[in-house]
């Protein structure tokens, strides 16, 4: 709608219109920009900061209040700042010209270029929770001006007039609010005094509820303590206080550049690197949001943040970070601080890196894997699982020439128990970065030989069976062979320890493909099996390794039966699957039934036989 001109008095007042869609707009805040309508108290502290903000630059010693008061009813507020003021004239240009994007170059939009807030769109977001808004304001740059209203309805329409000194004699203004219905509980007196400590604990000025103190400065990582114990303690408590939680340390986040001041708070027990970290973003003394995901490197997922900044960019709702290079830079230097953090435990003190580690160990080797540096100073910490026990890297090197490791845990887990027996050391890379950090060892200590241990390593760590004996067994191995070879397994004789152990079943990466192509070829149409044909590699296959040194081994072999050799091999197949803690498939699930029944069925017959 069109905008009209209004020359107001004290005896008259005009009425004027939006030029927006109040409602609209109103509900797209509600709705869609804003996350929840707490944010109208955040809006009022603003626009009562940046007022006093901007008066202070022209008259440094202008009073620094901002005072809040509750209707006893719980159906309005007050808001009063000692701020710079309005005009009538500012009052039609911010207030009634809502969203249009001025480039006035006066005094009042020169300041508030720097801050967070502004005034116009600040106020419109009180709709969320009042039905009527009434502003008085005097301005300090202007001697002589009169106080001027403006009272406004969310049907879109407002007026504007002139008041007599004595409605308000000082410089600043004082904004009114009518709650809507049903938005009562946003206007009580202990949800305001809450929601205001919760955004303006670090304001710069004296925010009040009523005699209510809302500031609590200075920040508690800025205070002064007659300890570094009791500076602990009171990061520890102030920590419960906003996350729930007692940290296992405090991280000072201090970027000067950047002008941040703040602290990470280390979590007591692990969580996910998935999981988006919520940090508390104050943005020249106001919270922002509590949920700002983007301000860390993702491998820092071990802390929680609470800082307090003059230079990051909000977003359009003022609730989140606006990606740009500033931020991209900030999020570098505050991982740069953890980073540091965590080289000063290690230099100093390695009880509290331990117990750190043992929580967060996952942490610190996602950030291994990209900084050399944090790799060699974390060599002796960072704890892996192998075969002599759960050690550091530095102590496996030390003890092994050769550091042989598995990329998955199924494949340590095949050959954990017989690699070990053989003398030869393996670790476990199948947890999430462990591969990577073994063979970035090197990398950081020269000489170290990284090797890969696959199921040809291992099979030529076996003693093999002497000729003679194993020509004498060709019978039994040519049955058993037969037996398995439609599951794509080859059988071996081999002399290892440990002697408990019957057999060993043996694949890699390769065979266990060359497999899975195998069974989705059988079960494909024509089409797709011709497909999958062509796709058929040279892959080696599986393998069951007997161990001829095994006495239940040698009797099975001794038997003249090829039909219960069959049925012993296929049980030796299906418990050294399970051993090696390997997932079943249909066929390996049938067999092991059908040589269970096969093994009853035959130990029956024989009994009868007797």
């Amino acid at each position: 709608m069109d905008s009209q001109t209004s020359q107001s008095s004290q005896a008259s007042q005009s009425p004027h219109t939006f030029q927006v869609d109040l409602r609209g707009l109103v509900d797209l805040l509600s709705h869609h920009l804003y996350s929840s309508p707490k944010v109208y108290l955040r809006e009022l502290l603003q626009n009562a900061v940046d007022a006093i903000t901007a008066r202070r630059a022209e008259q440094p010693d202008a009073p620094a209040r901002v005072r809040l008061y509750v209707d006893a009813d719980g159906g309005g507020l007050r808001v009063e700042d000692s701020g710079i003021g309005l005009t009538e004239s500012d009052v039609h240009s911010l207030l009634a010209t809502i969203g249009r994007s001025s480039k006035r170059a006066d005094g009042l939009q020169a300041a508030r270029s720097d801050f967070l807030g502004q005034f116009g769109i600040g106020l419109l977001a009180c709709f969320v929770v009042a039905e009527r808004i009434r502003v008085v304001s005097r301005s300090a740059r202007t001697p002589g001006a009169p106080p001027v209203e403006w009272t406004a309805t969310d049907d879109g329409s407002y007026t504007v007039r002139t008041l007599p000194d004595a409605e308000r004699p000082e410089p600043g203004t004082t904004v009114h609010l009518v709650a809507r219905a049903g938005a009562g509980e946003w206007l009580a007196r202990e949800r305001v005094l809450a929601l205001a400590r919760d955004f303006g604990s670090l304001l710069p000025y004296d925010v009040r509820v009523g005699e209510d103190e809302v500031t609590d400065l200075p920040a508690p990582w800025d205070r002064a303590y007659p300890s570094p114990a009791n500076r602990r303690v009171a990061l520890a408590r102030h920590c419960h206080e906003l996350f729930g939680f007692t940290p296992l340390d405090s991280i000072d986040l201090n970027v000067p550049l950047a002008g941040i001041r703040g602290v990470a708070y280390v979590l007591p027990s692990a969580v996910s690197p998935a999981q988006r970290a919520g940090h508390r973003v104050h943005l020249k003394g106001m919270l922002l949001t509590e949920r700002a995901e983007q301000l860390l490197p993702d491998w820092a997922f071990f802390v929680r943040c609470v800082l307090d900044t003059d230079s990051l960019r909000p977003t359009a709702s003022r609730e989140s970070l606006y990606e740009d290079e500033t931020l991209a830079a900030v999020r570098e230097a505050l991982g740069e601080r953890i980073r540091s953090w965590l080289t000063g435990l290690a230099a100093g003190d390695p009880e509290r890196l331990a117990a750190f580690l043992s929580v967060h160990y996952l942490g610190v080797k996602s950030l291994a894997r990209h900084d050399k540096e944090m790799l060699r100073t974390m060599l002796p910490w960072l704890p892996f699982e192998t075969t002599d026990g759960r050690l550091s890297l530095e102590e496996f090197a030390q003890r092994h020439p050769v550091v042989h490791f598995t990329r998955t845990v199924e494949e340590y887990r095949q050959v954990a128990p017989i690699a070990s027996a053989q003398g030869v050391g393996v670790i476990n890379g199948g947890y999430t970065y462990d591969s990577e950090l073994v063979e970035a060892l090197p990398s950081v200590r020269p000489g170290t030989v990284v090797a890969e241990l696959d199921a040809d390593t291992v099979t030529a760590h076996l003693d093999a069976v002497d000729p003679a004996e194993e020509l004498a067994l060709s019978g039994f191995l040519a049955a058993a062979r037969a037996k398995l070879d439609p599951l794509g397994c080859d059988v071996v004789l081999r002399a290892f320890h440990p002697l408990s152990v019957p057999a060993l079943h043996l694949d890699d990466r390769a065979s266990r493909h060359e497999q899975a192509r195998a069974e989705a070829e059988e079960q494909a149409d024509d089409l797709w099996a011709g497909i999958l044909g062509s796709l058929r590699g040279s892959a080696p296959r599986a393998r069951l390794v007997l161990n001829h040194l095994n006495p239940l081994i040698r009797r099975i072999s001794s038997l003249g039966d090829a039909e219960l050799i069959g049925t012993a091999t296929e049980s030796l197949y299906g418990q050294a699957l399970l051993m090696a803690q390997r997932p079943l498939r249909p066929a390996d699930s049938a067999l092991l039934n059908r040589a269970f029944m096969g093994l009853l069925e035959w130990a029956t017959n024989g009994e009868e036989g007797r």
